[in-house]
């Protein structure tokens, strides 16, 4: 582990920009995807941990209807509750919306109501997109931050695009000589024009491959809309099921072998990656899916029981699949340790979870990073970056 940082690293904070008042972060969270839920839950636990003596604080959650609200600064009210997930509705108070500075030149947040006076909330300096999947974490709202001239923690646009889209996250990383496994993919036209071509193209995949098959949604994130097929008959459902979340789908062969799961942090001389962590099987599901990882609360192996040679070599791989994607900030990547010791990458997340079961904070405590001092080194690699092409 020779290049895991110590937590008083004289490195990790140079370069800090220098303020005359505590800089002012929004906290970003909700939004329209399946996964509005799940960035609640995300941004309760960052709400509750960043450092309000270093950071003054301004949460924002945006509706399910896509409306950006003043939320209340209360993360008890953001937790699942009864096997529900929350919402930003549970924490707005007020009918008003906020708007965001259009001018690069001017970082201040208004609130507006109907018929009222609109109020300055003040300068924001950095905002930390606690959103997950489209709408939010797939370069959208990069884009608009990039455009108003905001800093902001995590990928850009182009890498947070790349991060969603999981077709063309495997055809960037076979690019860069990283091993994915059998994959193929239904287009929205192709579903549209030809229904049975496209049941044929997976049935043709699945004589080569083998069953059972994963099918998924390819730009959604938190196992949302995944199935495992075990046959044709089952085929149909699964595909619905994806295509509700996204007309995109990506159809998997099953790779056999180990869950290992690696947190890539960007400090100021570079990225560097975590101890990686082992997902076993949800012991409530076949795989691991949407209520293993939120509802059942799946225990990772932090560090996993890997040789140090694995250690080593899965922690340059996360590396070098951060820098192919172009990311900034953090990512946390997924492999599969295949029983004949290859280690393939199956994705990246660009903004993972930061739920206090999440495994990305939980890899870089067991790393010597604890959760406040993660969430200080975010939002200060944010605040060193300059937006657009400067």
């Amino acid at each position: 582990m020779s290049n895991l940082p110590s937590p008083q690293s004289p490195d990790q904070h140079s370069e800090r920009p220098s303020y005359d008042r505590k800089p002012r972060v929004a906290v970003v969270f909700g939004g329209r995807s399946s996964e509005h839920g799940v960035s609640v839950v995300t941004a309760a636990s960052v709400l509750r941990a960043i450092d309000r003596d270093k950071y003054d604080v301004l949460p924002i959650g945006i509706t399910t209807e896509g409306r950006w609200a003043l939320t209340a600064d209360e993360p008890e009210r953001m937790a699942i509750a009864d096997r529900r997930m929350p919402s930003v509705e549970q924490v707005t108070d007020h009918d008003g919306a906020v708007l965001l500075p259009v001018d690069p030149g001017n970082r201040e947040v208004v609130y507006t109501e109907v018929g009222a006076v609109p109020k300055a909330l003040g300068e924001v300096d950095v905002v930390f997109p606690m959103l997950h999947g489209p709408y939010g974490e797939d370069g959208t709202l990069q884009g608009l931050l990039e455009l108003s001239g905001v800093p902001y923690v995590g990928a850009g646009v182009l890498a947070s695009a790349v991060g969603m889209d999981k077709e063309y996250m495997k055809r960037i990383f076979t690019s860069f000589g990283l091993k994915v496994g059998p994959y193929t993919v239904i287009r929205p036209r192709e579903w549209e024009q030809d229904q049975a071509a496209a049941r044929r193209k997976v049935l043709d995949f699945a004589q080569v491959h083998g069953w059972p098959l994963f099918v998924k949604p390819t730009r959604a994130g938190s196992s949302i809309g995944i199935s495992k097929v075990e046959g044709p008959d089952e085929l149909d459902a699964a595909l619905a099921e994806a295509r509700r979340h996204d007309p995109k789908v990506l159809v998997e062969a099953l790779l056999r072998g180990r869950e290992i799961e690696c947190g890539v942090l960007e400090f100021a001389d570079g990225p560097r990656a975590s101890v990686p962590a082992e997902i076993p099987p949800a012991s409530s599901s076949d795989f691991y899916d949407f209520d293993a990882k939120y509802i059942d609360s799946a225990e990772g192996i932090v560090p996993a029981p890997l040789t140090e040679e694995q250690t080593e070599r899965v922690r340059r791989l996360a590396v070098e699949a951060f820098e192919a994607a172009s990311c900034e900030g953090l990512v946390r990547a997924d492999f599969f340790l295949l029983d004949s010791g290859e280690f393939v990458i199956n994705e990246i997340n660009t903004m993972p979870g930061f739920t206090p079961i999440s495994m990305y904070p939980r890899m870089w405590q067991e790393s010597g990073v604890g959760y406040t001092e993660l969430i200080d080194l975010l939002i200060q690699a944010a605040l060193r970056r300059s937006t657009g092409l400067r």
